[in-house]
């Protein structure tokens, strides 16, 4: 698998960062750590107790856009660490990136007297609750089904085709903000604070889009597979 990978797991984990900083988030999800020298990505995951193999699934898919994983190799990837690393991003997401953009709309605009102020915050908590909810509705339904799947058991309130088949494009959701900022947006804001959060939604919707991708593309697809094997050990 190294072979045809864009990223290997002998390349030193700071070139990585030096080639796509944007890798730093993912990183970050699977808990590594800075402050790792000249070590390789191979030597910097066991030092973190993380899966390599995973890691450079996802960097990779992440970096290409696909994923050059063998379907055929069942260790091509640890669905362990691949859910970990989902929680993770939505911990991320939830209680760090969206929040930070509040306090940032907060102190650029004026609420004493437009009421496009309040249009714009009103809809950024709307999201910011439909975001919530997705996620959440991910962490206690999907990933318990995935754990129990783990244990060989099959819960029969759920499937992953269905998660597939009504898997919301969060990311979507953020234009109609955009635009309302972007048209309508009093001239009594902070010029410098308001384009900063402007940039960080702009920001936070790609990571949203590339987050979604991730679970479409490389986690659903693992999870059919191990579905069709625990019910089939079933049988």
């Amino acid at each position: 698998m190294d072979q045809l990978q864009k990223y290997k797991s002998t390349d030193k984990m700071m070139d990585l960062i030096s080639d796509n900083y944007a890798l730093l988030q993912v990183m970050s999800r699977f808990g590594v750590s800075l402050g790792f020298g000249d070590k390789t990505v191979k030597e910097v995951c066991e030092m973190n107790g993380v899966d390599s193999r995973t890691f450079l699934v996802v960097v990779n898919f992440m970096a290409e856009g696909f994923s050059r994983m063998n379907t055929d190799d069942p260790d091509a990837i640890s669905i362990p660490a691949l859910v970990d690393y989902l929680r993770q991003a939505h911990t991320y997401f939830l209680d760090f990136c969206l929040p930070a953009i509040r306090r940032k709309l907060l102190e650029a605009l004026d609420y004493s007297e437009n009421d496009v102020s309040f249009l714009i915050l009103k809809f950024f908590d709307e999201y910011m609750h439909a975001v919530r909810k997705h996620m959440e509705y991910e962490n206690k339904t999907v990933f318990t089904y995935v754990d129990a799947l783990l244990q060989g058991k099959v819960l029969k309130s759920f499937q992953i085709s269905t998660f597939s088949q009504h898997h919301d494009q969060v990311g979507e959701r953020l234009t109609e903000l955009k635009n309302i900022i972007i048209k309508y947006c009093p001239s009594t804001a902070s010029n410098y604070l308001l384009h900063a959060a402007l940039f960080d939604i702009y920001a936070c919707e790609e990571e949203l889009e590339s987050h979604s991708q991730v679970e479409d593309l490389l986690f659903v697809p693992a999870i059919l597979k191990l579905e069709r094997r625990v019910r089939n050990d079933e049988k």
